[in-house]
């Protein structure tokens, strides 16, 4: 079986992906999106991906689109990452739509206009606003990792990939690690699992900016 992903390196929705794929031990590779200069709006991706997003992943001609898809085939398909039950598997699924609209639904955007977009093109009240969001989110992410190691179970599973996927990005967004000591914690724990690279690392090199791991 061949698994391609669709990628690129800044993206923290391709990351997930690809650091499922990985941690998984499914075989794969990653394919190339040139983002910043339109290609994921071209019609040859958008025949691919109608969405014009990444991540896609061509599992042998198999094509799934959107992190939460592929993350739930990988656990699928492996019965990795996946906890150990059907109460565990619906806690994931509650994770992951929670990052999907609170966590890296802001840090996404709110990343992306703080450091991709062109200074006269950022809007205060835009960046105010999802900065605020993403505080709160943060709060209850903070909140439930006080208390225990993993977001589901006793174990590394998709929740926590998920919620964490936007976290190990460099690039200032709000979000100083030193601020939650639990999700700091957290974050150094899923970094320690055999396997794991940095979004840089895993994915083709980034192509705008600075890579600034230090």
């Amino acid at each position: 079986m061949t698994n391609t992903l669709y990628c690129f390196a800044e993206s923290g929705n391709a990351y997930k992906a690809a650091l499922a794929l990985e941690l998984s031990g499914l075989p794969w590779e990653p394919r190339f999106v040139d983002f910043f200069n339109g290609e994921a709006r071209s019609p040859a991706f958008r025949a691919l991906n109608p969405m014009g997003e990444v991540p896609v992943l061509d599992a042998d001609g198999l094509i799934l689109t959107q992190s939460g898809v592929i993350q739930d085939w990988v656990m699928e398909t492996t019965g990795k990452l996946s906890g150990t039950s059907p109460e565990a598997r619906r806690e994931i699924l509650r994770w992951t739509i929670f990052d999907n609209q609170k966590v890296s639904g802001m840090a996404g955007p709110l990343r992306f206009i703080m450091n991709f977009l062109p200074e006269d093109k950022r809007d205060a009240g835009v960046t105010g606003f999802l900065s605020g969001r993403l505080k709160a989110a943060l709060a209850t992410l903070e909140g439930q990792l006080a208390a225990r190691d993993w977001l589901v179970g006793d174990q590394l599973t998709c929740a926590d990939l998920s919620c964490a996927g936007y976290l190990y990005y460099p690039e200032p967004f709000t979000f100083t690690r030193a601020d939650y000591p639990a999700i700091d914690a957290w974050l150094d724990r899923i970094a320690a699992t055999p396997g794991w690279r940095h979004p840089y690392d895993l994915m083709p090199p980034p192509t705008v900016g600075t890579d600034t791991r230090g």
